[in-house]
């Protein structure tokens, strides 16, 4: 069975029509939400026939899945390229923290999705969270560059902590630790997360 992960990581398979029809169907939830968006009004934005589309995606569920794969894909690169020029592993997880938390507050689709379709979004953040969690947990002990357990702690325990932390910090952004800025963000993953990287 492909992990999140590995679907993300993969190269994309689509062709030219294929992305096409993935950005008539981003265009679509980010206009309408996922409920109201359907196959129909992907392939009239998207120009295409039904017949066209079912070709490359069996149905609206594939069609969904190739959005949010690409989507991911976007921000795991995002991610990476902050880190690329980073030497340890401790500043690397913090650089990657700091766009993680970034890149949610400011994606559109994710925005319009906790604005429209929440009840939909929120078990595959939360109660089925767990490949959501695992792709982003692994995609940050990759680029941490080390397996090495710190004392007790594993680069994928800390990596988990951090995406779990960032996920409540999106879902819910009201807090007592001050998060309004990057510079904010780097300095709360400096004084309360680098240190579990730390002997």
């Amino acid at each position: 069975m492909t992990s999140l992960l590995e679907l993300v990581l993969a190269e994309p398979t689509t062709d030219g029509v294929g992305e096409s029809i993935v950005d008539a169907a981003l265009a679509e939830f980010l206009a309408y939400g996922l409920r109201r968006t359907t196959v129909d009004t992907v392939a009239r934005r998207a120009n295409v026939s039904r017949a066209t589309l079912y070709r490359r995606f069996r149905d609206k569920d594939a069609l969904v899945q190739a959005v949010l794969v690409r989507e991911c894909r976007r921000f795991f690169g995002s991610v990476a390229d902050a880190v690329a020029t980073v030497s340890t592993v401790e500043e690397r997880l913090v650089e990657g923290f700091v766009v993680g938390v970034r890149y949610a507050r400011a994606d559109p689709l994710l925005n319009r999705l906790l604005a429209s379709d929440a009840d939909a979004l929120l078990p595959y953040l939360t109660t089925n969270g767990a490949l959501v969690v695992a792709a982003a947990r692994d995609f940050l002990v990759r680029q941490g560059g080390s397996a090495e357990p710190v004392g007790d702690r594993t680069p994928a325990g800390v990596a988990e902590l951090f995406v779990r932390l960032a996920i409540s910090f999106t879902l819910m952004p009201d807090s007592a630790i001050p998060l309004g800025t990057d510079e904010q963000v780097r300095a709360f993953a400096r004084a309360y997360l680098a240190p579990l990287m730390r002997t």
